[in-house]
């Protein structure tokens, strides 16, 4: 498991997660900032800072929210 960024994060891109982060697992993708599944240490950190609630656990993530999870996935994938 790990932390997803959502929707907000489109909008907002505040990028305090960034500073947060112990482990530099968060990158900016094409129009939002991702979290690699495989170097997030499940510490949530990032959802504790970020401004627009646009961080999940995993399993915490809205259903509507749900595609987050496999663009991030496929984003560090390739």
């Amino acid at each position: 498991m790990a932390y997803v960024i959502t929707s907000p994060c489109i909008d907002e891109q505040a990028a305090d997660c960034l500073d947060s982060c112990p482990v530099d697992c968060i990158e900016k993708g094409e129009d939002q900032y991702l979290i690699d599944p495989s170097i997030c240490i499940d510490c949530g950190a990032c959802e504790a800072v970020c401004p627009v609630d646009a961080i999940f656990y995993e399993e915490d993530v809205p259903d509507e929210e749900d595609s987050f999870i496999a663009k991030a996935k496929a984003y560090f994938d390739a």
